[in-house]
């Protein structure tokens, strides 16, 4: 199946459920992120989006569904970073939920470790080759 069929060109947000999202738009600002949307929709609720400053694809801190919770989630989701070492050292010293070590593996496979958010979902950094 071709793109052209479907018209489907590009992924532009992965969405994290999010209890409090207040508390999450301070936790990815804090570690780099950009809020680019933050509306209200169906009566109570808000929409927001969250991007890395050069990056089109973005993170919905959206509520959970009614009736159900923000169950903490390994996303796949994967940051990429010129300095592993100097990541990892920022993450720690400004509190962020950080393995405690690099993993380091050797080639192909780059160093990287993995952290969690607020919510505990828990997204990987890499460094690039």
């Amino acid at each position: 199946m071709s793109t052209t069929a479907t018209g489907i060109r590009r992924m532009s947000l992965v969405c994290l459920p999010t209890e409090d999202q207040d508390k999450a738009i301070a936790f990815y600002e804090g570690i780099g992120f950009e809020k680019r949307t933050d509306t209200p929709f169906g009566g109570d609720y808000r929409w927001v989006e969250v991007y890395l400053p050069e990056s089109e694809t973005g993170i919905a801190l959206a509520p959970p569904p009614p009736g159900k919770e923000a169950t903490p989630a390994e996303t796949g989701i994967t940051l990429t970073t010129a300095d592993i070492d100097a990541t990892h050292a920022e993450f720690s010293a400004a509190g962020v939920d950080v393995d405690a070590e690099i993993m380091r593996m050797g080639e192909p496979v780059p160093p990287m470790f993995w952290f969690r958010d607020t919510s505990g979902h828990s997204l990987m950094v890499v460094e690039e080759a």
